[in-house]
């Protein structure tokens, strides 16, 4: 817990700890969002030389040799005299018989073509081209406009790249919740904070059997309660949704019922009951608390409650009101599949 935290002491029942929003807190915070942003394993692969592989496309240009090159004529299309790879990784080739291509590179390909075309042919150039790929792809779901598998082509693919491609329906998507699962692992991405951090999704590549999953944000929400003009829950789909636009949202502070200070944020746990949460406190009455709301992010699952209730008075306000507790554990369920 944070050297800003305080507990109420001497209070048994106490189920939380509260923090207060300062400016030393909020650049921790910042400072551990930067840090999480993007997971270090994905920034840390290079994609290798295409490899070919079963359900490609090749394109073999013996120069001079146009029998070779264009077996169905010249005047047919490029993808006519194209030559499919087996599903058992395969192809024929005239005087070549039949190879074994699935796994090796373009570069090998065409040196082995060569080497069995010298027996026939005086010092061969070959060239060889993929000209259709249909083996190794990135699938998408959820929130994409676009949900077709993209290949993953000799040219690597950046995760910028493919969801340019894909197109983010950004009405609809959680922008925060971006994950992508590879080789067993699901790697959980937030674009919105990625766009603040100068687009480093642009240095991320892709690979073959990656799937991106990108949550509908219908599931992820900020609950404003209390003493604000319009109690109601607000759609979560980035992580700059400050505490002053969710107040704002809900038409502000009452400026009857409300204290200043009793302006709280509750941070989701997974049991109330066994646990202690985490509650953040600004004091609306500093000259500084507008900066500080507007700086504050909130995230999925969080509850922002204004009340006329002091600090000395939070944790029996907690405890009685039970519904809320509900919904705190639910959030905090829902953050946590997600995290995990």
């Amino acid at each position: 817990m944070s050297t800003h935290s305080m507990t109420r002491s001497g209070d048994e029942n106490s189920r939380v700890d509260i923090v207060p929003i300062t400016p030393k807190q909020l650049a921790m915070d910042k400072a551990g969002l930067a840090a999480a942003a993007l997971p270090p394993e994905l920034l840390a692969y290079k994609p290798e030389s295409y490899r070919i592989g079963a359900g490609d496309t090749l394109y073999i240009t013996v120069w001079d040799h146009p029998e070779l090159t264009s077996p169905a004529g010249p005047q047919q299309q490029t993808l006519a005299n194209g030559r499919l790879v087996r599903s058992d990784g395969t192809l024929f080739y005239p005087y070549v018989g039949e190879l074994k291509v699935s796994g090796l590179t373009i570069e090998e390909l065409r040196k082995a073509i060569s080497d069995k075309l010298a027996k026939y042919v005086e010092k061969p150039q070959v060239d060889v081209n993929v000209i259709g790929y249909g083996s190794q792809r990135v699938t998408f779901q959820g929130a994409f406009v676009k949900t077709d598998p993209q290949p993953i082509t000799a040219i690597p693919t950046t995760l910028a790249q493919a969801l340019g491609a894909a197109t983010i329906n950004t009405e609809q998507a959680d922008l925060s919740g971006l994950v992508l699962s590879r080789d067993g692992h699901d790697y959980r991405i937030d674009l919105d904070a990625l766009n603040t951090n100068k687009s480093m999704a642009q240095d991320v590549y892709l690979k073959p059997g990656d799937r991106l999953f990108l949550p509908y944000n219908d599931h992820h929400e900020v609950y404003v309660i209390g003493e604000v003009n319009r109690p109601m829950a607000l759609t979560f789909k980035t992580t700059n949704l400050s505490l002053t636009q969710a107040l704002g949202r809900a038409g502000g502070l009452n400026p009857t019922t409300s204290k200043g200070k009793a302006v709280y944020v509750i941070r989701g746990i997974e049991d109330l009951e066994t646990a202690r949460g985490t509650v953040y406190q600004l004091d609306a009455r500093s000259p500084d608390a507008f900066i500080l709301a507007d700086q504050f992010k909130v995230k999925p699952g969080d509850v922002v409650f204004v009340g006329p209730a002091g600090v000395t008075r939070w944790n029996r306000f907690l405890s009685q009101l039970l519904p809320l507790t509900g919904i705190i554990s639910n959030a905090a369920n829902a953050s946590y599949n997600l995290d995990h």
